[in-house]
């Protein structure tokens, strides 16, 4: 299982009817989250930042299953209303997640 993060960022003066969208997501997208190799997604936000943990055993292939999927295109682009879209990142994984610094856990004494 891979944890990776990501950056997004609302457009401004969306953030109350963004957290509104995310208070009850589609079940339909979960489902097919889960489909895809995805096992969790959190998202944190400051201000217009938005801060996303994603869990899965592949993010370049969940990635590229959703583009295909008609859920997941809906759900895109009924987000696109509220997000600016996600931050690029040519190190990062599928060209998006944020460059990993350190993890406690994973730090030996």
């Amino acid at each position: 299982m891979t944890r990776l993060a990501l950056h997004s960022r609302l457009i401004p003066g969306t953030e109350e009817a963004y957290e509104l969208e995310h208070a009850r997501v589609w079940p339909e997208l979960i489902t097919v989250m889960h489909a895809a190799g995805i096992a969790d997604w959190s998202i944190w936000r400051s201000g217009s930042d938005l801060f996303h943990l994603v869990e899965c055993d592949d993010f370049e292939a969940a990635t590229a299953q959703l583009r295909d999927d008609p859920v997941d295109q809906r759900w895109q682009q009924h987000m696109s209303q509220f997000v600016e879209g996600f931050a690029q990142n040519p190190e990062g994984v599928a060209g998006q997640s944020l460059r990993h610094v350190w993890t406690m856990s994973e730090q030996t004494s």
